[in-house]
Parts: C-alpha cells; structure tokens; sequence
C-alpha cells in the first residue's frame, strides 16, 4: 500500500506448563519462556510501530512478593528496549549475587519478568494518543490476587458510549473514556462478581479467609465471567487476560472479524495474531497451529489445563479480508497462495488496459508489499502468453524454421525492478509546497527499464485508498521514464466505505473512491442523491443497533434498526466508471503519459480469499450493527464539514 495506512495491533500469549526449573534444565536457561515472547513479538513488529509493551505473572507468591511485572515503550525500538531492560534486571541480580545463576527459584523470586504467564502487545495508535499511558497492557489491581487483571489486544470496539454508560449504571467511575478502559472495567466487574459469589458461598461453609482466596483461584468460571462480559461488546476483537492468581484466557470476537492463532503442547500453550509467527517462534508445522474458533475462547487455569470454549453465539464468519491484501505477514501458507490468486485474478483487466500487447509492456510492483501480487500476476500473464504462443507456434505449420520458433519460444512477460524507495520521508520542513517536493522524490526510478514512447508500464500496488502518494510520487516519479501509458493496479477492489474495527480508515472523505462517486453525482446533476442520504443518515440517530439490519418483514416499511445508507451513494455509477473518475483525479497535472487505474473485481477477491468474506471496506456490508451506525456517522461529519472520527 503506497498510503501509509495504520491498523490493528499485534497480540503475543504464552502459558508455560512445566516449572522454570524444567526449561533451565532442557535448554539451559529459566528465560527460555521471555526468549520465545520476544521472538513472537518481533515476528509480528509489522503490526505494531507506535509501542509495545509485556507483562508477566509469577503463579503461586509467597505474600509480600511482587508477582505481576509489566514494562511498556514507546521508543522507536520498543521490543528491544523492553527486553532489554528485562534481562539488565537479571544480569543486575546477577551482579549482586552470582551464585543465582544455578538457582531457579531464587531467579523467578528476585528477578522481574521471570514467571510462567506471558503476554506481549505491539501498538498502532489507530485511535486517542499515542502516549505510554495508552500502550497495552492495562492493569486492574488489587490486594486480592484473583481480582487483578492485565489485559492486551487487538480490538476496536464501535459501541464504547454505551459500554461506557453502562459502567457510570452500575455505580462504577471509569477514569477516562475508551474502548480499552470500558473492556477492561467491564470484564474486572464481572470478575469481582464471581469472586464475591464464590466467597459468599464458601463464608457459609465455614472455610476461612486464607482458605477462600485459594479456593476461588480454584473455581472461577472464567467463561462465565467473559460470557458476561461480552454480551454488549459491538465490534472486532481478539484479546488476553492474565487474572492475578494464573488463570488466563484469549477471547475472539463472533464474526471473526480480528485474526487470532494458537498452539499447545506439553510444555506451551501460546497464542498469536500471526500464524507463521507461531511456526517460526516454536517450529512446528502449519497444521499443528489452530486459529481461534469466533465467538470462543481459549482459556487457560492455573494448573496449565486448557479448553476451547464458546462465550458468545457465533455469526456469519467475516474475517478480515484486508488482512489477507496488505497487513498479515506473507510468509503465512495461506496468504501467501491468497495474495498470488490476487495478482493472478487481475490479469484480464491489465491485459484490456494494455490492448493485449504485451511485447510492449513492462511489469513492475510498487511497494514490497505488493511483490506477492506481482508474481501472481505474472503467473497470469505467462499463462496468457502461452496462449498467444500456441497459436504462433501453429501458424508457422508442420515444419517451423528453428530460428521463428525460438523467436516465440522466447517470448515471456517484461518485469522490471522500476521503483525503489530511497528511505522514509522526514517532515522537517512544513510549507506544503517544498514538502510535497520531496514527496515526490520518496521513490527512486530505474532509469532505461522502459522504451521512451514505446512501452507501456504496469505496476500493481496492494490497494489504493486516499491516492495521495500515487498522485503526488508515484505518478510523476513514473512520467519519468517517458512511458506511453502508465497503468496503476491495484489488487484489492475499490476501497469505498471506511473501517471501525482497528484499521486507520476512519472518514469517509479521505477515500479517493468517495470523492470520484461525489464528483460523478455532481457532474450527472444527482447531487438529490447526496441530499437524500445525507437526511437518511440523521433520521437513523438514535436507531436501536440490530444483528438483522434492514426490513425483515421485506414490506416495504422503514427499517427500526440502523441500516448502511451510504451504499446508495454508488449505486448510480459502475465500478470502472468511478475507476475512470479516480484516475482523473489522482492523475497529476502536466503529466505526459495516459494513466489508467485498474482495480481487482469484488467476485476476484472473493475467489482469491474465500475463507476471509469481511470484505465492508469495498462493499460497505459491515459485520456488526456498529459498522452500519459509524459509516452513517461519517457520511454525516463529510456533509457537515467536519473532519473528526466516525468513531
């Protein structure tokens, strides 16, 4: 993606089934569980730049030791600094006293970090501030060991004013307004809940106060706790908790929204927000890593004994397909194929922008992240040429000349290595034209890779959403090689409506498919059409949210329940007549080359990721009623002029 786009977070868990003293005999260090989650987390850095941050449980305390650690940073290089610092405070104990080193339970009784449940976050600031106080994990403490509660994950909720107002009903005071906060209080309510259940019962049994703490950490109901938890939570999800006394747990969201992995053997159970982070971290193979079932959670007792466990009713599965386009590692098996099937499923469009000629075509990719697609593409364009081939070699008849059949033999798609980006633009100069200068120089060209006047050039990008780069770099930066045409492809469909559950496309504005749909409605004297949904939106505030959007009844009657009004925005135009209307705009004036702009097809994505169907981005079929209620929000601030936050 040329845009910088930022997107949900990245979520490491490791539960350690063996005592410390187990791992520092088998492979020679108690760290070996803090070795593995920083290997976790730095196989999933891709998903988190803005700050990271670790927490640790030490099971069974003795009273008057600290056993919850948590570091956090913000540092450019937070997985490094954190680590770090966790093994400094080792070699410091080291330092004090070197007879530690062979002694494990003096280790995990002085040493910070060193305990048997882990867990590790990595941070994009999709929303609020990017500040310490707002990397994860967040705590809830307290005296009573069952009732401290650190949480972490990869999440967005749609519905926060009302989970907020509903811990102001129950008496509670949230210190501050956000999903993560309203997350983390609500399941902590439900926690002291059970705890004060659990007490009452045994008070009237006659265990004592020491007996009950322990017999609680014994029996919490924890799916019951997350079952309560979740039933008003609206919005993708795929989070851990660590309660104070060893019992943890990772909880999806029903749809399947937020991607969530695990593994388990007798010395691990681990989850992940990546599934080749998992191999790589544990070297196991591809089938022995299970993703998360929507709707369940995997929780994990203190005695190491671990279920899969349904806490909401699952719906329709919409996981992420974006996921699969541009922010999942494509070292994954299954995004891999996914992004290849991409490129490949393209092809028919390149090959009419192009007029089939592709002796005079050259290919390239802009950025690595669509280098997958790029061979997938290629794949296509191969299997096309042969094609051509065929009918060469069978026109030359029963006794071709070696030379001719060598000439088409030879014949294969012209890639070229175009564009390289230099390194990451720095903005210490403010006035927008001397930025936008060098802006236009973040890329760098291959000179000679393309005949001036003579090729057309194709690069395929993962996907197009603000245009903002390929109108102020890319474009200009390929005008240089004096190609014929420029055709830009982008391997994700027309990006039309934004996101709410963890990916930075939160206004609707910023969408260069919205601003050609809106241009097309004025040019056509539509500009009704604006006006009608722009009423349509307001007259859904206050509308109650709805797992069944729409008329079920199919009479005709205005919907009781928020529907996605803004889908009638396109339903005007074709999909290439608004492509035509993007180019036109992200086109640079002065530039020499024709430009087109081509976008994979929603039935080509559908066939390249069949098991990834949350595809709202392009269709605007939210998977929650909350998705529905923020793109109605966000059409109304456009109209209003206002540039802020759907959600």
């Amino acid at each position: 993606m040329s845009d910088a786009i930022k997107h949900e977070c990245g979520l490491a868990f490791i539960r350690l089934r063996k005592p410390l003293q187990h791992y520092h005999q088998k492979y020679g260090t108690a760290f070996y569980g803090i070795n593995k989650l920083f290997l976790l987390m730095e196989k999933q850095h891709n998903r988190g730049q803005d700050g990271a941050g670790v927490a640790a449980i030490k099971l069974d305390p003795k009273p008057g030791e600290n056993y919850i650690d948590r570091q956090r940073s913000t540092d450019k290089q937070a997985i490094s600094r954190i680590f770090g610092g966790i093994h400094k405070g080792y070699q410091s104990a080291v330092d004090k006293d070197a007879t530690i080193v062979g002694d494990v339970d003096r280790q995990k009784s002085e040493v910070p970090f060193l305990g048997e449940v882990l867990l590790g976050h990595l941070r994009y600031a999709t929303y609020g501030a990017g500040g310490l106080e707002n990397c994860h994990p967040r705590r809830r403490l307290s005296n009573w060991i069952t009732r401290n509660l650190v949480l972490a994950g990869n999440f967005n909720m749609t519905n926060v004013d009302e989970l907020f107002a509903l811990l102001v009903s129950i008496g509670q005071h949230p210190k501050e307004h956000s999903d993560t906060m309203t997350v983390l209080e609500k399941i902590g309510h439900y926690l002291d809940v059970e705890n004060d259940r659990l007490r009452q019962i045994h008070t009237q049994l006659g265990y004592t106060d020491a007996q009950i703490t322990n017999l609680i950490g014994e029996k919490l109901d924890v799916r019951e706790i997350l079952r309560m938890s979740a039933l008003d939570f609206d919005g993708g999800y795929a989070f851990a908790g660590l309660i104070g006394h060893g019992d943890a747990f990772v909880l999806r969201d029903p749809a399947g929204i937020r991607p969530c992995f695990w593994y388990a053997d007798d010395e691990f159970v681990v989850a992940a927000s990546e599934r080749p982070a998992i191999q790589t971290a544990f070297g196991v193979k591809t089938d022995a890593v299970q993703e998360l079932r929507p709707g369940h959670a995997l929780i994990v007792r203190k005695n190491g004994s671990f279920t899969e466990e349904q806490v909401r009713e699952p719906v329709e599965k919409r996981s992420c397909s974006f996921e699969r386009i541009y922010f999942s590692r494509g070292s994954d098996r299954d995004v891999y194929r996914e992004r290849i099937a991409l490129g490949r499923n393209v092809v028919p469009a390149i090959m009419e922008a192009v007029d089939h000629d592709l002796q005079n075509t050259v290919f390239s990719f802009i950025p690595n992240t669509a280098e997958v697609a790029c061979y997938g593409m290629l794949k296509g364009l191969e299997d096309e040429l042969n094609k051509t081939k065929e009918r060469l070699i069978l026109d030359l008849g029963p006794a071709p000349a070696p030379g001719k059949l060598r000439e088409i033999l030879g014949m294969r798609p012209r890639l070229e290595k175009v564009a390289i980006k230099d390194a990451k633009l720095r903005t210490f100069i403010t006035a927008d034209v001397a930025r936008d200068e060098l802006v236009a120089h973040v890329y760098d060209i291959t000179y000679g890779s393309v005949r001036p006047g003579q090729d057309n050039l194709v690069v395929i990008d993962d996907s197009i959403v603000r245009g903002t780069t390929l109108r102020q770099s890319i474009l200009k930066m390929l005008d240089r090689l004096e190609p014929k045409r420029i055709v830009v492809v982008s391997s994700a469909p027309q990006i039309r409506f934004p996101d709410c559950y963890g990916i930075d496309m939160a206004k609707l504005g910023d969408l260069v498919a919205f601003q050609a749909a809106i241009a097309l409605l004025r040019e056509t004297k539509r500009e009704n059409i604006i006006d009608d949904v722009y009423e349509r939106c307001l007259a859904n505030i206050g509308k109650p949210l709805s797992p069944l959007p729409g008329d079920p009844q199919g009479n005709g009657a205005p919907s009781p329940w928020v529907d996605n009004v803004v889908q009638d925005i396109y339903a005007p135009f074709t999909a290439e007549q608004i492509s035509a209307k993007i180019t036109e705009l992200l086109t640079p004036e002065g530039t020499n080359a024709e430009v087109r702009i081509v976008y994979q097809s929603i039935d080509g994505l559908r066939a390249a990721c069949p098991q990834h169907t949350g595809d709202w981005y392009f269709t605007g079929n939210y998977p929650t009623p909350g998705g529905n209620r923020m793109v109605n929000r966000a059409f109304i601030n456009w109209k209003e002029g206002k540039n802020v936050r759907a959600y």
